[in-house]
């Protein structure tokens, strides 16, 4: 974890450098300013800057991985991931709702009204599902 943190951290340093050019240059075009792009490059390295941060402060409080040892082979990181669940409908709901929700931008803000409480649904019966029915764990 520790060099996927400089990744991003290096990537980020690229992304403001290229931000700060990018709105010089087109402040200084004769045709205005372009803040879009200038806002999205931005906004791209706090993304990045937020990555890096928490990759560097996850890699001091857990184990070095595989990753972080330049003399690993690819088989050392092999083993069990983590629990996934086999089979959930609440990835469909998500992406439903969500749908719902976006096209509410596009055509009226009153489409939220029905694409929230599909989300809403979606994200308990996700969070919770292995707390009711036959998957119960005791």
């Amino acid at each position: 974890m520790k060099e996927q943190g400089k990744i991003f951290g290096g990537f980020a340093v690229f992304i403001l450098i290229m931000a700060v050019v990018y709105g010089l240059w087109t402040t200084h075009s004769s045709h205005g300013t372009e803040a879009a792009g200038t806002t999205a490059l931005f906004l791209a390295f706090g993304l990045c800057a937020f990555i890096g941060y928490y990759l560097a402060f996850t890699a001091r409080r857990v184990d070095s991985g595989a990753g972080d040892n330049p003399e690993a082979e690819v088989a050392d990181d092999a083993g069990e991931v983590g629990f996934f669940a086999p089979h959930s409908w609440q990835p469909l709901a998500l992406a439903v709702g969500g749908a719902i929700a976006f096209l509410g931008v596009i055509f009226g803000w009153w489409l939220l009204w029905w694409g929230l409480p599909i989300i809403l649904i979606g994200l308990y019966g996700w969070v919770f599902e292995f707390y009711r029915g036959e998957d119960q764990n005791q």
